[in-house]
């Protein structure tokens, strides 16, 4: 796993190695996606108890799923070297990133919308409580 360009080694070789610093933090990595997938899911359950949350909640599950996915494939990549599951990994990573980079722009774009709400209804039940405030 240390040189990816000796993918799909005869595998009559009998020499064993022992695992190196690479493969201990890619086994760790690949744990932490299954993490990540997983709250992932449960997030965007819990999400979508709300009608208005499950706009967000639905795409999140998916990207949990893309991300369980990902760790799936990389752990296939390890055990297997095979330079597929390897390519597959990178582009259900990738499928993650790209939905969750779009998940943000629109949480950002509803934040922004939200104060502007807010800061026009204070600012009118603010003018309208200096009208009933003033005496005429």
């Amino acid at each position: 796993m240390e040189n990816i360009d000796s993918l799909n080694l005869d595998s009559s070789s009998t020499n064993i190695n022992p695992p190196s610093m690479f493969q201990f933090q890619f086994e760790k990595m690949t744990n932490d996606m299954r993490f990540v997938g997983m709250f992932a899911i449960i997030y965007g359950a819990l999400t979508c108890l709300s009608i208005i949350g499950a706009l967000i909640g639905v795409p999140i599950i998916f990207v949990g799923l893309r991300m369980r996915e990902a760790a799936d494939q990389f752990s296939t990549f390890r055990i297997t070297n095979n330079a597929a599951s390897m390519r597959a990994g990178f582009e259900l990573q990738g499928k993650f990133f790209h939905i969750l980079k779009i998940l943000i722009i629109v949480q950002i774009v509803l934040i922004v919308l939200m104060i502007i709400f807010f800061v026009v209804f204070i600012s009118y039940f603010m003018s309208t409580l200096m009208q009933y405030s003033v005496p005429s």
